[in-house]
Formats: C-alpha cells, sequence, structure tokens
C-alpha cells in the first residue's frame, strides 16, 4: 500500500470506500485510512470489516456488528454480522472500492471471501474495485492439498482452489474474476496495485515488513506456517491450541498420551517437521478465545517442530495428526463433521480416516488437480 500514491487516478476525486482491518499499515506506521484522508481530492465515505472486526479484535466466527468511527466519523459496515456482502445502501456513498487486509495463505481464511463478495457488489453497483496487494506470508510457491468440491463451498471455502494456494490477494481477486466465479460471472472494473521488490519464494520474515497479526490466534509467523493443516483440529473434539501462546502449532486433549501420538506421527517420517510431546493447559483468552476447547484442563498432545519450512506439508502433517489421534482414539475423539469437511473440502479425508484407509494414497490422489491449478492460476500471477 506505500504505492497508493502512484496511482492518483484510481482516486482523485473520488468517494472511497475502503474494506480493511488493524493490518492495514504501510512501512511508515501510517493506517490506509489516514492514507487516503491526507490524499488531496479524496475522502473517505466508509469503511468495512471483515471478521474479527476492523481492529482485529473479535473472536474467530464471533459476529460484528456496524459502527461509527467516533474519532474519523466515518461509518464503518460490517461485513461479518446481518451480511457478508456489501449491499446497495452501504455503497450508495462510494465511488470505489479500495481492498486493504493482510491474508495468511490458507483456502480458508474467510479475509479472501470478503473481498470475492465485494468484488460482487462492485460488478452489480458498477463501483471500480482496488486490491492493494499483500505478501503471502508462507510465500508463493508452495501449493498444497485438494482442491474445494463444489458442493462443500462455505464462507471457509467458496472456490476451487488448494488449501494452501500459494497466491497473494491481488492474484486470487484477478483468479476470482477471471474465472466467472463471482456470482453470475460478474467481472467488476479490477485493478491491482502490485507489491515492490516481492517474489514468490519469500517467507514473510525475509520481506523485512513488521509481522502484524492479521486474526488473534495468528500472533506470529511460526502459526501461520502450520495453520493450513492443524487448523483442521476444529473440527474435531481436540483443542487446536487456541488458549495458549502458540495456537495451532500445538494439540492435544485430555485423554491423548503425547509422548505415544509423537512416537507414531514420527515414525511416518513426514518431511519438514518433528512432533515432540507436550502437555499444556488451555485458559479462557479474552479477544482470541474466551471459552476454548478443554479449557483448564492439562491436555497431552504435541507441538510441531517445523525444521524445514520448504519442504513441510502443513495440510498433509494436520491429516495425519488428526487420523493418529482418531486411529489411537476412537471412543474418544468426537467429529464435528459438517465444519471438518467444509475445512477439507471434500468428505474423503474424514471418510479416509474412519474407514483406516491409506492417505498417502489419497494425498497423492490430488497431484492431478493441483498441477491442474498451477497452470490454471499462472496468468493471473503477478510475481515471479
Amino acid at each position: 500500500m506505500d504505492r497508493v500514491d502512484e496511482f492518483p487516478e484510481l482516486f482523485a476525486g473520488k468517494r472511497v470506500g475502503i474494506i480493511t482491518n488493524h493490518t492495514a499499515y504501510d512501512t511508515q506506521g501510517r493506517h490506509i485510512t489516514d492514507v487516503f484522508m491526507a490524499m488531496p481530492g479524496v475522502t473517505v465515505t466508509a469503511l468495512f470489516g471483515p471478521e474479527h472486526g476492523i481492529r482485529g479484535q473479535e473472536e474467530a466466527g464471533s459476529k460484528v456488528d456496524s459502527e461509527v468511527d467516533p474519532l474519523k466519523d466515518v461509518p464503518i459496515f460490517s461485513l461479518y454480522g446481518e451480511t457478508n456482502k456489501p449491499t446497495p445502501k452501504m455503497l450508495e456513498n462510494v465511488d470505489v472500492l479500495v481492498y486493504d487486509i493482510q491474508d495468511v495463505g490458507a483456502r480458508f481464511y474467510t479475509y479472501i471471501y470478503t473481498m470475492a463478495l465485494a468484488m460482487e457488489a462492485a460488478a452489480e453497483q458498477g463501483k471500480p474495485f482496488v486490491v492493494l496487494d499483500r505478501p503471502n506470508p508462507i510465500g508463493g510457491e508452495l501449493v498444497e492439498g485438494n482442491l474445494l468440491e463444489p458442493e462443500f463451498a462455505t464462507f471457509v471455502g467458496l472456490y476451487p482452489i488448494p488449501v494452501r494456494h500459494g497466491m497473494t490477494v491481488g492474484e486470487l481477486a484477478k483468479m476470482f474474476s477471471g474465472e466467472g466465479w463471482l456470482t453470475n460471472g460478474g467481472q467488476p472494473a479490477l485493478t491491482v496495485v502490485p507489491l515492490e521488490n516481492w517474489r514468490r519464494y519469500q517467507w514473510y520474515d525475509q520481506t523485512g515488513l513488521r509481522f502484524i497479526k492479521p486474526s488473534p490466534n495468528i500472533p506470529d509467523l511460526a502459526s501461520a506456517t502450520v495453520y493450513p493443516g492443524i487448523c483442521l483440529m476444529e473440527g474435531t473434539t481436540i483443542s487446536e491450541g487456541r488458549g495458549t501462546p502458540m495456537p495451532f502449532q500445538l494439540f492435544g486433549a485430555p485423554w491423548i498420551d503425547g509422548r505415544q501420538i509423537c512416537e507414531r506421527l514420527n515414525a511416518l517420517n513426514l518431511p519438514g517437521v518433528i512432533f515432540q510431546d507436550t502437555v499444556f493447559t488451555p485458559v479462557s483468552t479474552p479477544g482470541a478465545s474466551s471459552q476454548p476447547k478443554h479449557m483448564d484442563r492439562p491436555c497431552g498432545g504435541a507441538y510441531l517442530r517445523v525444521t524445514d519450512r520448504q519442504l513441510f506439508q502443513p495440510y498433509r502433517a494436520g491429516i495425519h495428526a488428526v487420523n493418529a489421534a482418531y486411529q489411537m482414539y476412537p471412543d474418544s475423539l468426537d467429529w464435528r463433521v459438517r465444519h471438518f469437511d467444509r475445512l477439507c473440502g471434500t468428505a474423503s479425508v474424514r471418510e479416509t480416516i474412519i474407514a483406516g484407509g491409506d492417505l498417502d494414497s489419497l494425498v497423492s490422489s490430488w497431484d492431478g488437480e493441483i498441477e491442474d491449478f498451477r497452470a490454471r492460476r499462472v496468468k493471473y500471477l503477478l510475481y515471479q
């Protein structure tokens, strides 16, 4: 977003609506709202907040109310409450919609669908849509996981992309529009303000930028790295580490023997990761997880120590972790079936685990669709 001033023709004389949150700072420490308010001839007339709210302080899944910014006297419309999509009334005083939010790089992270639905609204209302691009924090080279099957489309996965897509939000916006995935094939007048000097191989800690936690339970790059896999624990009665300082880096439950499950997982020799047995106690953490699973109960489990993040396959590791827990404790692990399947974008993962099937064969069966996706995404990529 440091390059906004290089595109004055997009905003001069316009009333601007900004879809944003607490991550939208530039390298000078200015928030995007202040950047636009300082631009000559530009008026900020509306702000729009995603899941976790415009300040990033609401817990996952909590509905967010609309409000008015007390300092800037600008209405803040929630896109994670009564509606996930801007209404015509919300856009009546907006000439151009701008999106500036830091993503995590996983299919089931909701910010990219806030963007997609806002793009639909922009197309329907004839409003230009501008994406201020930001890096994919877990890199732009590695792609992993099955494509989402259409019958599992929800707000944690709307389109046929892999769990780890390896794209920036700007590239995804081009793909969502270019592939005709928006409702009725809508295509807004889209502009992506590209990153400068970002390369696909770069992880966030190689950019020189300050990491701002994009949501309450992604406090650092270490949690973002394992998130595409251990997030699957949300669809079970196993703790995914919420209520601890290391969400998604840990998993466990009161009925798990950490040493035994780690021995089982380490015997698989999964690339780039070692499972270390641990005991942790989830506690109420206001603003992040006020009622975590197994609150105030010691949980045996594992800490994922990533030894080579270029080799590490978080989704595969997450699937195997769920499988190990189920095979060892079938009478204790309960499924939150709908949520687990919508995170996976398929029922085949859960069904294979329950049947005691070969998970690596299942993972290998996705190779063709991943290659098809890689080929399809090429024309939307903005960076080498």
